[in-house]
């Protein structure tokens, strides 16, 4: 990956629906190799994907809660579980098995807090090999959803 590259990817990162002939403009190449290079990062799995950054609150999932996890036991077999169980749950929107203290971290995304107490009660307590949930409230966000940086 070279120097154009990196250039493609900063600024698909900032606006992944740029045309390809602006995007052309902007790392100063013609379209056909652009679309070349961009073609050649989706290939190799350093594009992996485009999306949408959708409005939290426009959706009614703007109350956003971290929880910290703990498990009872790390055997194979809980972890398996209760990593399973955690990809179906539609209210987790990110999750991070931790070294450390904690076993895992989880970004629930939800309408508001009797929302939350829902989630908590009837999914979170429920997950396989549970010993203790932690749960911390973001009181702004400082930096969020920024892009990797590309650079050497």
């Amino acid at each position: 990956m070279d120097s154009i590259d990196r250039m493609i990817l900063r600024e698909l990162q900032s606006e992944g629906r740029l045309p390809n002939a602006e995007l052309a403009d902007r790392v100063g190449l013609t379209p056909s190799p652009c679309l070349r290079r961009v073609r050649q990062l989706e290939a190799d799995g350093v594009i992996r994907r485009y999306a949408a950054v959708v409005d939290p609150a426009r959706i009614g999932r703007s109350f956003e809660v971290f929880v910290c996890v703990e498990l009872q036991k790390e055997d194979r077999a809980t972890i398996t579980a209760f990593e399973d169980r955690v990809r179906e749950l539609r209210d987790v929107v990110e999750a991070y098995r931790l070294f450390g203290g904690q076993d895992y971290l989880l970004r629930i995304a939800v309408a508001d807090i009797s929302a939350y107490e829902h989630c908590y009660t009837n999914e979170l307590a429920t997950l396989p090999g549970v010993a203790r949930l932690t749960s911390h409230l973001a009181m702004k966000a400082v930096v969020a959803e920024r892009p990797r940086p590309v650079d050497g």
